[in-house]
């Protein structure tokens, strides 16, 4: 019986054959400790106030990012606004314009009119 396995085709020589008789090694300790232990309850409770931690600083972090928002939202209403204001201000002024020009067109064809006779 072979110890280490050979190579049998030439697509194998590419691969690194160093592993096959190393131990795996797991680093997932056996628990040895009942449920009943006080070390055991003490590590159990760091972990639930660390992941408590972890929702906080989440919680915090979203509460933020809405007020930020909020007031991104709010300064561009108001800025929408004001842009309304002024928007309404120059449909007026068009509108004046527009009659002021209807008003000297008549003037123009008055003194067309008057200068042709």
């Amino acid at each position: 019986m072979k110890d280490k396995r050979t190579y049998t085709n030439i697509k194998e020589y590419g691969e690194d054959m160093s592993h096959e008789n190393e131990a795996k090694i797991t680093n997932e300790p056996k628990e040895d400790r009942g449920p009943a232990d006080l070390t055991f309850l003490v590590e159990q409770h760091q972990k639930e106030m660390w992941a408590w931690k972890q929702k906080e600083m989440e919680w915090i972090r979203t509460v933020n990012l809405l007020e930020g928002n909020k007031k991104i939202v709010e300064e561009i209403s108001s800025k929408l606004v004001e842009i309304g204001k002024i928007n309404l201000n120059l449909q007026a002024h068009i509108k004046n314009l527009e009659h002021d020009n209807a008003t000297y067109k008549e003037e123009i064809k008055k003194l067309l009119a008057e200068k042709n006779k």
